[in-house]
This record gives C-alpha cells, structure tokens and sequence, in this order.
C-alpha cells in the first residue's frame, strides 16, 4: 500500500471516529491529515488535500487550536502560515479529555446540582423517583471527573506513563 493510500484510510477512518467523540467530521479529518503530516501545513494545502472550502478549514483550525491539538506556525520569509498538529499520543488524549470535561461534564454537573437543590412540586413519589436519579447522576457525572483528573496526573506522571506501558 502506498503511504498516500494509507493516509487517506487514515483520514476518513478518524474522520468518522470524530463524530463519535462529539466533534465534526471535517475537523477530525483536519487533525488525522495534520497528525499524519511531520511536518505543518498552510490552509491551502489543508483545503486541497481533504478537499474542504477555506471557510471550513479555518473554522475547524481555530477549534483545533482551542482544544490545544494544533498550532499556529510561521516560516521565516513565508506569508503563509503553517498548521501543526501536537504528534504526542499522550498530550493528544489529555487535551482531548480537558475539554470534554469543561464542555460537557462541568455543565452537566453545575445543572443537576441546580436541580437537586430545588423544591419540586407534584406527586411526592414521582419527586423522590426524580430526586433520586439526580443524586445517581451527580455521583456518576463527579466520578467520571475524578477518573479525567487521574488521567490527567498520570499523563502528567512520566513514571506512571513508563509504569502502565510496562504492565500493558
């Protein structure tokens, strides 16, 4: 198989993966094309190579940049600027983890903490039943953040990182 074939398998493979990570297509063919790229990338080149529109290529590079998985280069005597992907499969997940959890665990806690300390009215069973499910899923929400901070200090932990890889 010839290295362009592969990374075109690549793309769209991580391409549909993003939809299930809660991203869009086009910006996770974005970071497969940068990831598999050693070298940065101008827009141009981004738009020719996934055939996308410039609009959506910017778009999608400025949210890269937001969740810390792309960065904005310039060459010296370049008017163009170039777009690198973070290669470290580590940084890449914790990255990945972070926002995740201040996109969609943060407000999922903040507002079931909001409705457990509100006063329902109506049937005193159907409130208990209710108020029951909140406390389960704010026990669910707090330990799925205690689990990302662990990921993250373990990330952060080149010990533990050489201790998992040697257990795995």
């Amino acid at each position: 198989m010839q290295l362009e074939e592969g990374r075109h398998k690549f793309i769209q493979a991580w391409g549909s993966l993003g939809s299930s990570w809660g991203i869009n297509k086009s910006m996770a063919q974005i970071h497969a094309l940068l990831l598999s790229t050693p070298e940065g990338l101008s827009t141009d080149e981004i738009m020719e190579r996934i055939q996308l529109s410039r609009g959506n290529v910017n778009t999608n590079l400025r949210e890269l940049i937001n969740w810390k998985l792309v960065r904005k280069e310039t060459i010296l005597g370049e008017r163009k600027e170039f777009f690198v992907a973070d290669h470290d499969v580590h940084s890449i997940a914790q990255h990945i983890m972070e926002e995740r959890k201040r996109r969609e665990l943060e407000p999922v806690r903040r507002l079931l903490q909001q409705l457990i300390s509100t006063q329902f009215k109506g049937n005193p069973e159907e409130i208990k039943h209710f108020q029951e499910l909140l406390k389960d899923l704010a026990d669910f929400v707090h330990q799925m953040e205690n689990l990302t901070n662990l990921m993250t200090k373990i990330n952060n932990n080149n010990y533990m990182k050489k201790l998992i890889k040697a257990l795995s």
